[in-house]
């Protein structure tokens, strides 16, 4: 039970990370070319609940974080086709509560995001878009062996990911995403394994579906809502599985303001069914962006 339990708040410590991978309404549609970005985004969430085999087994362990995170973007075209590449710092605070709050907080920088994309296809008369895109999360983060709940995942990780976006009906467009997220082993897993040694924590790859409305209020205004299937990311220890297969449903719903001075966004969600682990009860992310 407590191997599980840790196990489960380790994922939230590093979730915002995992997160690089969600997308805002209009992400697939590419930049103008030769132009660069600075995004800000402060990122909230709280994991509470704990499930395993879809039953609630304790509602004790609750898991707070906040970060703050930084994206450097440089558009460009590659043979005609548009192109995008990012790097994303982060600094985090993880505070456990309830039955975890015996377990010391972690902060200080979280782990660095590098991403780059592509469109083979690009319609901007038709508004539809397709674009591939591929990530690197390098184990920059604050770790420590000996502490159950970390920033940084000590761990190397990637996703590749591709995208499509397409008007339904005048301002109303669908968007749908489908990435797959590859971890490598972190070999310095003690206190959140359950172990007082070091021992190996792997982790099978991860699957996402992502999908939703967009719609245009007008020239400064945008709505989104956004649907998430995620499963796969069962996790072992020394090669012993932990049966902890990740099956989550949940939702995101974003609002965007277009403005001389850049683009605002707001996103708000939660999970809506959990499988195994921890269960999001909130996520608040506030963003900030400047095309120059």
């Amino acid at each position: 039970m407590i191997k599980r339990l840790l196990i489960a708040a380790m994922g939230a410590a590093t979730i915002y990370n995992a997160h690089a991978v969600d997308l805002q309404p209009n992400d697939i549609v590419p930049p103008p070319p030769d132009t660069n970005s600075l995004m800000a985004s402060y990122y909230t969430t709280r994991e509470s609940s704990l499930f395993a085999n879809g039953n609630k087994i304790s509602n004790g362990p609750t898991v707070d974080l906040q970060a703050e995170l930084l994206r450097y973007m440089r558009s460009y075209d590659v043979e005609g086709l548009p192109g995008v590449s990012y790097i994303q710092g982060s600094n985090g605070k993880l505070t456990p509560e309830g039955s975890l709050a015996q377990y010391p907080n972690s902060s200080g920088l979280g782990d660095t995001t590098l991403a780059t994309a592509i469109w083979p296809y690009v319609n901007r008369q038709t508004r539809t878009y397709l674009g591939v895109a591929a990530y690197a999360m390098l184990p920059t983060g604050n770790y420590s062996a000996q502490r159950p709940l970390n920033v940084g995942s000590n761990r190397y990780s990637s996703d590749l990911q591709i995208g499509f976006q397409s008007p339904l009906y005048q301002n109303l467009s669908a968007m749908i995403a489908f990435d797959t997220q590859w971890f490598g082993a972190n070999s310095q897993c003690a206190a959140a394994c359950g172990s007082t040694s070091n021992t190996q924590l792997t982790e099978k790859p991860l699957y996402t579906t992502q999908l939703g409305p967009i719609y245009k209020i007008n020239n400064t205004f945008t709505v989104g809502a956004s649907y998430f299937y995620v499963n796969g990311g069962t996790t072992a220890i020394n090669n012993i599985s932990n049966n902890d297969t990740t099956l989550t449903q949940r939702y995101l719903l974003s609002a965007l303001a277009y403005t001389s001075i850049g683009k605002f966004a707001i996103q708000y969600g939660n999970d809506l069914q959990t499988k195994n682990g921890l269960a999001t009860s909130q996520v608040l992310v506030v963003r900030y962006s400047k095309l120059f």
